[in-house]
């Protein structure tokens, strides 16, 4: 079966700059494949901080990744500098996913792609809730060209 074509920074709706670490290199030089996750996470958490949508203590939500992938498409180590790309996927009642390009340097294509599924759950009771209109409005300015 072939493989789909990596994602280009076009194909995504917001961006942060994350910098590696030698320690990032694994005893191949290149990127650890546990990095890839660190990467996506810190992508997602940076963007939730800056749109405002804040979970956990404090909050009435709690949202919970159900389901994580990763597809490794080119390399990258320390020095390389990442731009992690970030858009909405799917968007449920009470679920949605992040998908996560990273890219090496100036390049246009990925050599990474990641996904989040996530729910919103009741901070309490932990069971799933619908998504307010406000967190709805956020994830929609994760569409790419919105």
């Amino acid at each position: 079966m072939p493989r789909p074509a990596p994602g280009r920074r076009a194909d995504y709706a917001w961006f942060t700059r994350l910098d590696l670490r030698f320690n990032d290199n694994d005893v191949y030089g290149h990127l650890n494949n546990a990095v890839h996750y660190q990467l996506f996470d810190t992508a997602v958490a940076e963007w939730q901080a800056g749109a405002g949508f804040a979970t956990g203590a404090g909050t009435p939500w709690l949202d919970l990744v159900v389901e994580s992938g990763c597809r490794y498409i080119g390399e990258a180590a320390y020095p390389d500098k990442v731009d992690a790309g970030l858009r909405l996927g799917r968007l449920g009642n009470s679920s949605w996913s992040y998908e996560i390009g990273l890219f090496r340097n100036s390049d246009d294509s990925a050599f990474a792609e990641g996904f989040f599924a996530m729910v919103l759950t009741d901070f309490e009771s932990h069971r799933p809730c619908p998504l307010p209109d406000e967190i709805r409005a956020l994830f929609e300015r994760l569409r790419p060209g919105s």
